[in-house]
This record gives C-alpha cells, sequence and structure tokens, in this order.
C-alpha cells in the first residue's frame, strides 16, 4: 500500500516540475510567421480604417494609389509563393492584379487571401531547408531565409507608406491608439 501511496504523492510533484521547464524555443519558422502575423494584421486594420472613397488617392500623379499599393502587396504575397514551392490558388492572375480594382471589399478580399496564402506556403516549407537556394530577381539565387527577410522588409516598406498615405488622408492607423 505505501508505494502506491508513495506513487499517488509523486505523480502531481512531477506534473508540476515537468509544468515548470521553459518552453522549447521556436523555430525561424514559427518566429517569421509571427512577425507576418503581425504585419498583415496592420495591413487588414488600416486598410479597413481607410474610407473607399479615398482606395483611389494617390499623394502625386504616377505614384501608385492607395489601392494600387494594397494590391501590390497582394501580388507579391501570392507571386512569391511559387519560389519557396507554393502555388498560385487557382484564378488568381498576378499580372496586372495591383491595377484591377479600387473598390474596397475587392481590395480587402485579395490581400486577406494573399496573405493567408503566402502564410500557408510557409508553414508548408521545411524549416530544415532554410538554407535552400531559391531563385530571386534575375540570375542570383538567395537562401529560402534570406528570402523571407526580403519579403518582410518588402511588407514593411509598402505598410509605411500606407500608413503615411492614410494619415496624409486624415486616417490614424487603429493600433497606434489614436495619437499622432
Amino acid at each position: 500500500m505505501r508505494p502506491l501511496l508513495r506513487a499517488a504523492c509523486a505523480i502531481p510533484l512531477l506534473s508540476c516540475a515537468l509544468a515548470a521547464q521553459p518552453a522549447a524555443p521556436q523555430g525561424w519558422r514559427n518566429e517569421y510567421l509571427a512577425v507576418m502575423q503581425g504585419t498583415a494584421d496592420k495591413y487588414i486594420q488600416l486598410a479597413e480604417a481607410i474610407p473607399a472613397d479615398k482606395y483611389e488617392w494617390r499623394p502625386a500623379p504616377g505614384v501608385r494609389s492607395i489601392a494600387e499599393v494594397l494590391l501590390h502587396v497582394a501580388t507579391a504575397n501570392y507571386g512569391l509563393a511559387p519560389r519557396l514551392g507554393g502555388q498560385l490558388p487557382a484564378g488568381v492572375n498576378v499580372q496586372g492584379l495591383e491595377r484591377s480594382t479600387t473598390a474596397k471589399a475587392e481590395v480587402l478580399r485579395h490581400l486577406r487571401a494573399a496573405f493567408a496564402h503566402f502564410r500557408g506556403t510557409v508553414e508548408a516549407f521545411p524549416e530544415a531547408d532554410a538554407g535552400r537556394m531559391v531563385p530571386f530577381f534575375g540570375p542570383p539565387q538567395i537562401t529560402a531565409r534570406h528570402f523571407l527577410y526580403f519579403n518582410a522588409d518588402h511588407n514593411g516598406e509598402h505598410l509605411g507608406q500606407l500608413i503615411a498615405y492614410a494619415r496624409m488622408n486624415g486616417v490614424t492607423p487603429p493600433w497606434s491608439g489614436g495619437g499622432n
């Protein structure tokens, strides 16, 4: 009976000790996906906050409009996925997508779908293949990890552009708490 009693007392203690162990470190892919999700959330929040009648606004002739910036980002997230082994979704034609519409609902649909599509491609990409060479623009190849850094940088660059456009139109980014 005593061995059974000891075992019964030891189980809760072992459970507490195991629960107190630090979590296993996240791999680079999960870290990238967390950053990407934060960026995607900001894009969606800002795109929703900008009035539909401003989607055709551009700061100067020859410069992308609000809709074109959002669709450029969608185009990149759709179009870059095949370099990591993903496929373009059926029915998506990245040629001309950037100028295909200024309708807010359609732009948001593409933006959401493109971020989700690229996320799915990254989730399916083997973490052990981070050093694999993938096609870039022109003849050089770069590592898959470098390629993802490039995509994060590209998304951040255009998020900054969109924030400037929004503020020029009196829209404060929702995540900034309404401050200046």
